[in-house]
């Protein structure tokens, strides 16, 4: 058999386009073929839903941290930085001096435990006070409009804060044998 010009396929795509969309019956022959299964005259489908093909279901997404994931992050924080400790203190009696000197240990435990643990990143690259645009179809996981927020976008405001983006979390194995929502045994001097 010898193949149709360029002309002759143009015309016939046109005709089995417009054929395919209005003839049920033709587009499920035509699929049939496609899919190396030829449907015998006058058996094809009785509906469009007998044309297309099976969809297959949606990927599940990233699964979502559990609360033991979260505990056991919370865990090293307090083990390294000891920052439960820190925030359930109550500081209001404290001088200044004395809560910066506290803070600046939590801080450099906190930071170590984040630089091993966990990669960030800006999520924006201007820095704070920055003019910036905010595009329609913006995530707003990754963007939090704040102020008098009205109409639709494009929105135009100044950078508050660049937000953060985790690109690895790698956290150390969870003990087996270990309750995960004990973020910090007591200790017992003896």
């Amino acid at each position: 058999m010898t193949s149709p010009n360029v002309f002759v396929r143009l015309l016939w795509s046109l005709v089995v386009f417009f054929r395919f969309i209005f003839d049920g019956r033709f587009a499920g022959q035509v699929l049939g073929a496609w899919q190396g299964k030829l449907l015998p005259e006058g058996k094809g489908p009785s509906s469009p839903r007998e044309i297309l093909p099976p969809v297959p279901p949606p990927k599940a997404g990233p699964k979502r941290a559990d609360s033991a994931s979260a505990l056991h992050l919370l865990a090293i924080l307090q083990r390294e930085g000891r920052l439960v400790d820190f925030l359930q203190e109550d500081i209001a009696s404290y001088s200044d001096a004395d809560v910066g000197a506290a803070a600046r240990v939590v801080h450099d435990g906190c930071r170590a435990v984040l630089s091993e643990y966990v990669s960030l990143e800006p999520l924006r690259a201007e820095g704070e006070g920055a003019s910036v645009v905010i595009e329609p179809g913006f995530d707003p996981a990754a963007v939090r409009l704040t102020g008098q927020v009205t109409g639709q976008p494009p929105f135009s405001g100044a950078l508050r804060h660049h937000g953060w983006r985790a690109t690895k979390v790698k956290l150390p194995d969870q003990p087996n044998n270990v309750d995960p929502s004990i973020v910090a045994p007591a200790e017992v001097e003896l």
